[in-house]
Protein backbone atom coordinates (compact mmCIF):
# COMPACT_ATOMS: atom_id res chain seq x y z
CA UNK A 1 0.00 0.00 0.00
CA UNK A 2 1.52 3.11 -1.29
CA UNK A 3 1.34 6.45 0.02
CA UNK A 4 2.92 9.68 -0.01
CA UNK A 5 4.02 10.84 3.26
CA UNK A 6 4.18 13.96 4.88
CA UNK A 7 1.80 15.76 2.20
CA UNK A 8 0.30 19.57 2.75
CA UNK A 9 -2.94 19.35 2.38
CA UNK A 10 -5.38 22.43 1.94
CA UNK A 11 -9.60 23.15 1.34
CA UNK A 12 -10.04 25.16 -1.50
CA UNK A 13 -13.84 25.54 -1.17
CA UNK A 14 -15.00 22.07 -3.56
CA UNK A 15 -12.35 19.75 -3.05
CA UNK A 16 -9.22 18.95 -0.33
CA UNK A 17 -5.73 19.14 -2.86
CA UNK A 18 -2.56 18.00 -1.27
CA UNK A 19 1.46 18.90 -2.55
CA UNK A 20 2.98 16.31 -1.78
CA UNK A 21 6.32 16.40 0.54
CA UNK A 22 9.63 16.87 -1.48
CA UNK A 23 13.25 17.70 -0.24
CA UNK A 24 14.33 19.51 -2.84
CA UNK A 25 16.76 22.30 -1.11
CA UNK A 26 15.61 25.53 -1.53
CA UNK A 27 18.51 28.41 -1.96
CA UNK A 28 17.74 31.75 -0.41
CA UNK A 29 18.31 34.44 -3.05
CA UNK A 30 21.25 37.07 -2.09
CA UNK A 31 19.61 40.55 -1.53
CA UNK A 32 19.73 42.64 -4.29
CA UNK A 33 21.64 45.98 -3.76
CA UNK A 34 19.98 48.83 -5.48
CA UNK A 35 20.95 51.79 -6.88
CA UNK A 36 19.80 55.07 -4.69
CA UNK A 37 18.44 57.85 -6.86
CA UNK A 38 18.03 61.48 -5.84
CA UNK A 39 14.26 62.87 -5.39
CA UNK A 40 13.72 66.20 -5.29
CA UNK A 41 10.17 67.06 -4.51
CA UNK A 42 8.42 70.60 -3.52
CA UNK A 43 6.72 70.42 0.04
CA UNK A 44 5.00 73.01 1.61
CA UNK A 45 6.77 74.51 4.63
CA UNK A 46 5.13 73.30 7.81
CA UNK A 47 7.89 75.36 10.10
CA UNK A 48 6.88 78.99 11.28
CA UNK A 49 10.27 80.56 11.14
CA UNK A 50 11.14 83.85 12.62
CA UNK A 51 13.06 86.76 10.41
CA UNK A 52 16.20 86.18 12.41
CA UNK A 53 16.05 82.36 11.47
CA UNK A 54 14.86 83.31 7.98
CA UNK A 55 17.83 85.53 7.52
CA UNK A 56 20.25 82.58 8.69
CA UNK A 57 18.88 79.99 6.99
CA UNK A 58 19.81 80.19 3.04
CA UNK A 59 20.50 76.51 3.16
CA UNK A 60 19.72 73.95 5.40
CA UNK A 61 20.85 69.66 5.26
CA UNK A 62 19.23 67.47 7.28
CA UNK A 63 20.32 64.06 7.59
CA UNK A 64 18.09 61.51 9.49
CA UNK A 65 18.42 57.66 10.63
CA UNK A 66 16.75 56.85 7.05
CA UNK A 67 18.90 58.47 4.97
CA UNK A 68 16.71 60.80 3.83
CA UNK A 69 18.17 64.06 3.10
CA UNK A 70 16.39 67.75 3.16
CA UNK A 71 17.29 70.79 1.71
CA UNK A 72 15.81 73.88 2.63
CA UNK A 73 16.67 77.07 0.14
CA UNK A 74 15.01 80.58 0.73
CA UNK A 75 13.62 79.85 3.15
CA UNK A 76 9.96 82.54 3.68
CA UNK A 77 7.91 83.53 6.77
CA UNK A 78 4.85 82.54 4.66
CA UNK A 79 4.19 78.69 6.08
CA UNK A 80 2.77 77.79 2.91
CA UNK A 81 5.59 78.50 0.47
CA UNK A 82 7.53 75.52 -1.04
CA UNK A 83 10.52 74.31 0.03
CA UNK A 84 13.14 71.90 -1.66
CA UNK A 85 13.70 68.02 -0.26
CA UNK A 86 15.91 65.99 -1.83
CA UNK A 87 15.71 62.42 -1.22
CA UNK A 88 17.84 59.74 -1.44
CA UNK A 89 16.13 56.53 -2.07
CA UNK A 90 15.82 53.17 -4.40
CA UNK A 91 13.49 52.97 -7.89
CA UNK A 92 11.72 50.71 -6.04
CA UNK A 93 11.10 52.38 -3.02
CA UNK A 94 9.70 55.52 -5.48
CA UNK A 95 7.27 53.28 -7.05
CA UNK A 96 5.67 51.94 -3.63
CA UNK A 97 4.69 55.80 -2.61
CA UNK A 98 3.58 56.64 -6.22
CA UNK A 99 1.45 53.04 -6.37
CA UNK A 100 -0.06 54.29 -3.17
CA UNK A 101 -0.30 57.93 -4.35
CA UNK A 102 -2.21 56.48 -7.27
CA UNK A 103 -4.17 53.60 -5.58
CA UNK A 104 -7.59 55.09 -5.78
CA UNK A 105 -6.73 55.34 -9.84
CA UNK A 106 -7.99 52.75 -12.38
CA UNK A 107 -5.24 50.11 -13.44
CA UNK A 108 -4.22 52.21 -16.71
CA UNK A 109 -4.03 55.40 -15.17
CA UNK A 110 -1.90 54.09 -12.18
CA UNK A 111 0.30 52.92 -13.97
CA UNK A 112 0.59 55.69 -16.88
CA UNK A 113 0.70 58.31 -13.75
CA UNK A 114 3.70 56.43 -12.75
CA UNK A 115 5.59 56.33 -15.52
CA UNK A 116 4.99 59.89 -15.90
CA UNK A 117 6.69 60.59 -12.37
CA UNK A 118 9.62 57.97 -12.97
CA UNK A 119 10.49 59.30 -16.14
CA UNK A 120 13.33 61.68 -15.01
CA UNK A 121 14.94 58.99 -13.15
CA UNK A 122 15.48 56.57 -16.02
CA UNK A 123 18.11 57.11 -19.22
CA UNK A 124 15.29 56.42 -21.89
CA UNK A 125 11.49 55.98 -21.38
CA UNK A 126 11.46 52.39 -22.62
CA UNK A 127 13.84 51.73 -19.57
CA UNK A 128 10.98 53.63 -17.25
CA UNK A 129 8.36 51.27 -19.17
CA UNK A 130 9.61 48.36 -18.47
CA UNK A 131 10.63 48.65 -15.09
CA UNK A 132 7.05 50.18 -14.41
CA UNK A 133 5.55 46.78 -15.55
CA UNK A 134 7.45 44.87 -14.17
CA UNK A 135 6.76 46.61 -11.08
CA UNK A 136 3.35 46.43 -11.59
CA UNK A 137 3.08 42.77 -12.33
CA UNK A 138 5.08 41.55 -9.16
CA UNK A 139 2.46 44.14 -7.49
CA UNK A 140 -0.27 41.70 -9.18
CA UNK A 141 1.65 38.22 -8.23
CA UNK A 142 2.02 39.66 -4.10
CA UNK A 143 -1.96 40.11 -4.40
CA UNK A 144 -3.05 36.65 -5.61
CA UNK A 145 -0.61 35.34 -3.56
CA UNK A 146 -2.20 37.27 -0.32
CA UNK A 147 -5.46 36.46 -1.08
CA UNK A 148 -4.78 32.84 -2.03
CA UNK A 149 -3.20 32.40 1.51
CA UNK A 150 -6.59 34.35 2.76
CA UNK A 151 -9.15 31.82 1.64
CA UNK A 152 -6.78 28.97 2.36
CA UNK A 153 -6.56 29.63 6.11
CA UNK A 154 -10.47 31.26 6.02
CA UNK A 155 -11.40 27.46 4.77
CA UNK A 156 -9.49 25.59 6.97
CA UNK A 157 -11.44 26.99 10.02
CA UNK A 158 -14.93 26.99 11.24
CA UNK A 159 -15.37 30.49 11.06
CA UNK A 160 -19.27 31.32 12.37
CA UNK A 161 -19.44 34.89 12.61
CA UNK A 162 -18.64 38.04 10.01
CA UNK A 163 -18.49 40.86 12.54
CA UNK A 164 -18.19 45.30 12.20
CA UNK A 165 -16.56 47.13 14.91
CA UNK A 166 -16.92 51.21 14.63
CA UNK A 167 -15.99 53.47 17.69
CA UNK A 168 -17.43 56.21 19.48
CA UNK A 169 -16.11 60.05 18.99
CA UNK A 170 -17.13 59.88 23.16
CA UNK A 171 -15.23 56.97 24.03
CA UNK A 172 -12.45 56.69 21.74
CA UNK A 173 -10.10 58.80 19.33
CA UNK A 174 -9.00 56.74 16.18
CA UNK A 175 -5.35 55.92 17.86
CA UNK A 176 -7.22 54.39 20.89
CA UNK A 177 -9.33 52.32 19.01
CA UNK A 178 -7.40 50.48 17.47
CA UNK A 179 -5.49 49.73 19.96
CA UNK A 180 -7.76 48.87 22.67
CA UNK A 181 -9.65 46.47 20.08
CA UNK A 182 -6.24 44.42 19.16
CA UNK A 183 -5.79 43.98 22.90
CA UNK A 184 -9.40 43.20 23.22
CA UNK A 185 -9.24 40.94 20.83
CA UNK A 186 -5.93 39.03 21.54
CA UNK A 187 -7.54 38.43 25.67
CA UNK A 188 -10.40 36.90 24.23
CA UNK A 189 -8.08 34.63 21.87
CA UNK A 190 -6.33 33.64 24.78
CA UNK A 191 -9.16 33.03 27.37
CA UNK A 192 -12.06 32.10 25.26
CA UNK A 193 -9.99 30.65 22.25
CA UNK A 194 -11.73 33.01 19.77
CA UNK A 195 -10.14 32.71 16.32
CA UNK A 196 -10.28 35.86 13.48
CA UNK A 197 -8.94 37.83 10.45
CA UNK A 198 -10.32 40.80 9.02
CA UNK A 199 -9.47 44.08 8.02
CA UNK A 200 -9.16 47.89 9.08
CA UNK A 201 -11.38 49.92 6.73
CA UNK A 202 -12.49 53.63 6.32
CA UNK A 203 -15.87 54.37 5.24
CA UNK A 204 -15.68 56.16 1.80
CA UNK A 205 -18.47 58.75 2.98
CA UNK A 206 -17.18 59.55 6.26
CA UNK A 207 -13.51 58.35 6.64
CA UNK A 208 -14.36 56.65 9.67
CA UNK A 209 -12.18 53.51 10.75
CA UNK A 210 -13.68 50.34 11.29
CA UNK A 211 -12.92 46.86 11.60
CA UNK A 212 -14.83 44.08 9.49
CA UNK A 213 -12.96 40.66 10.49
CA UNK A 214 -14.49 36.95 10.55
CA UNK A 215 -14.62 35.15 13.77
CA UNK A 216 -14.63 32.12 14.77
CA UNK A 217 -16.21 31.74 18.60
CA UNK A 218 -16.43 28.31 20.42
CA UNK A 219 -20.07 27.72 21.62
CA UNK A 220 -20.44 29.02 25.11
CA UNK A 221 -17.51 31.53 24.84
CA UNK A 222 -19.53 35.03 23.67
CA UNK A 223 -19.05 37.39 25.63
CA UNK A 224 -21.92 39.94 26.61
CA UNK A 225 -25.70 39.70 25.12
CA UNK A 226 -26.55 39.78 21.56
CA UNK A 227 -29.19 42.31 21.61
CA UNK A 228 -31.88 43.02 18.06
CA UNK A 229 -31.68 46.25 16.79
CA UNK A 230 -33.74 47.75 13.53
CA UNK A 231 -31.50 50.18 11.75
CA UNK A 232 -32.47 51.99 8.36
CA UNK A 233 -30.48 50.70 5.54
CA UNK A 234 -29.29 53.88 3.30
CA UNK A 235 -28.17 52.08 0.34
CA UNK A 236 -31.12 50.02 0.04
CA UNK A 237 -33.28 52.15 1.87
CA UNK A 238 -35.33 49.87 3.77
CA UNK A 239 -34.91 48.59 7.49
CA UNK A 240 -33.43 45.84 8.92
CA UNK A 241 -32.23 43.66 11.71
CA UNK A 242 -29.02 43.68 12.73
CA UNK A 243 -27.35 41.93 16.26
CA UNK A 244 -25.07 44.06 18.24
CA UNK A 245 -23.28 42.88 21.28
CA UNK A 246 -23.72 44.41 24.23
CA UNK A 247 -19.73 44.02 25.46
CA UNK A 248 -18.63 45.86 22.48
CA UNK A 249 -21.02 47.99 22.04
CA UNK A 250 -20.03 49.85 25.96
CA UNK A 251 -16.69 49.36 25.31
CA UNK A 252 -16.45 50.70 21.88
CA UNK A 253 -19.58 52.33 20.09
CA UNK A 254 -21.38 49.38 17.73
CA UNK A 255 -20.84 46.38 16.70
CA UNK A 256 -22.84 44.38 14.34
CA UNK A 257 -22.70 40.68 14.12
CA UNK A 258 -23.92 38.47 11.04
CA UNK A 259 -24.03 34.91 11.42
CA UNK A 260 -22.30 32.54 9.18
CA UNK A 261 -24.12 29.46 8.41
CA UNK A 262 -23.34 27.82 5.14
CA UNK A 263 -19.66 28.29 2.98
CA UNK A 264 -21.91 30.24 0.45
CA UNK A 265 -22.20 32.99 3.31
CA UNK A 266 -18.36 32.55 4.15
CA UNK A 267 -17.08 32.73 0.17
CA UNK A 268 -19.59 36.15 0.14
CA UNK A 269 -17.87 38.06 3.51
CA UNK A 270 -14.09 36.31 1.98
CA UNK A 271 -14.87 38.35 -1.07
CA UNK A 272 -16.24 41.34 0.74
CA UNK A 273 -13.07 41.42 3.03
CA UNK A 274 -10.50 40.40 -0.17
CA UNK A 275 -11.64 43.48 -2.32
CA UNK A 276 -9.61 46.01 0.35
CA UNK A 277 -6.71 44.18 -0.70
CA UNK A 278 -6.56 45.89 -3.65
CA UNK A 279 -8.75 49.14 -3.20
CA UNK A 280 -6.57 50.20 0.08
CA UNK A 281 -3.53 48.03 -0.04
CA UNK A 282 -4.92 47.20 3.57
CA UNK A 283 -2.99 43.81 5.18
CA UNK A 284 -5.36 41.29 6.40
CA UNK A 285 -4.82 41.12 10.12
CA UNK A 286 -4.60 37.63 11.80
CA UNK A 287 -4.83 35.72 14.94
CA UNK A 288 -2.62 33.03 16.42
CA UNK A 289 -3.70 29.55 15.46
CA UNK A 290 -4.93 30.00 11.67
CA UNK A 291 -3.06 27.68 9.29
CA UNK A 292 -2.87 27.08 5.19
CA UNK A 293 -2.51 23.48 6.01
CA UNK A 294 -3.06 20.17 7.34
CA UNK A 295 0.06 18.06 7.26
CA UNK A 296 -1.38 14.28 6.32
CA UNK A 297 0.10 10.90 4.35
CA UNK A 298 -1.91 10.23 1.60
CA UNK A 299 -3.11 6.69 0.22
CA UNK A 300 -2.71 6.03 -3.44
CA UNK A 301 -6.35 4.54 -3.27
CA UNK A 302 -7.71 8.06 -2.54
CA UNK A 303 -6.50 10.07 -4.89
CA UNK A 304 -8.36 10.89 -8.15
CA UNK A 305 -5.73 12.26 -10.35
CA UNK A 306 -3.11 15.00 -10.34
CA UNK A 307 -3.49 18.89 -10.72
CA UNK A 308 -1.90 22.27 -11.17
CA UNK A 309 1.41 23.23 -12.99
CA UNK A 310 3.40 19.83 -13.90
CA UNK A 311 1.15 17.89 -12.14
CA UNK A 312 2.55 17.91 -8.69
CA UNK A 313 -0.83 18.34 -6.94
CA UNK A 314 -2.99 15.27 -6.11
CA UNK A 315 -6.68 15.81 -6.37
CA UNK A 316 -8.00 13.88 -3.33
CA UNK A 317 -11.92 12.39 -2.44
CA UNK A 318 -14.23 13.86 -0.69
CA UNK A 319 -13.86 11.44 2.14
CA UNK A 320 -10.05 10.07 1.89
CA UNK A 321 -8.26 8.82 4.65
CA UNK A 322 -5.56 10.67 7.29
CA UNK A 323 -2.51 9.06 8.44
CA UNK A 324 0.43 10.73 10.52
CA UNK A 325 3.22 9.22 10.04
CA UNK A 326 1.57 5.66 8.91
CA UNK A 327 -0.72 6.10 11.38
CA UNK A 328 -4.64 5.93 10.53
CA UNK A 329 -6.35 8.88 12.20
CA UNK A 330 -9.39 8.49 10.77
CA UNK A 331 -11.39 9.71 7.59
CA UNK A 332 -10.76 13.86 7.10
CA UNK A 333 -13.59 15.86 9.09
CA UNK A 334 -13.24 18.62 11.28
CA UNK A 335 -12.55 16.48 14.52
CA UNK A 336 -10.31 14.67 12.40
CA UNK A 337 -8.06 17.91 11.43
CA UNK A 338 -7.84 19.20 14.62
CA UNK A 339 -5.67 16.47 15.88
CA UNK A 340 -3.17 16.56 12.68
CA UNK A 341 -0.43 18.76 12.80
CA UNK A 342 -0.62 22.09 10.41
CA UNK A 343 1.30 23.85 8.50
CA UNK A 344 2.06 27.46 6.86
Amino acid sequence: MAWYGESKVYFDGSHYIAIPHTTRPVKKRPPIDEEKITVIQDEEQDLELNSESCNSLESIEILTGEEVVESVTNVSKNPKDKIKKERKITRKELFEELYRKHINCSKKQREKAIINEMLPYFEKPEYCKNYVQIQMERKQRNLICRRVRMIRKANLENFNYFCTFTYDDKKHTEESFKNKLKTCFRHLCERKHWKYMGVWERAPETNRLHFHGLFSIPESQMVGTMEEHSDYNFKSKTRTKTYQNSYFNERFGRSDFKEIVTHQDLMKEIQYICKYLEKTEEKIVYSKGLYQYFISDILEEDIVYKVGQEYKKLLLFDEFMCLDEGELIGRVSPEVIQKLRKSN
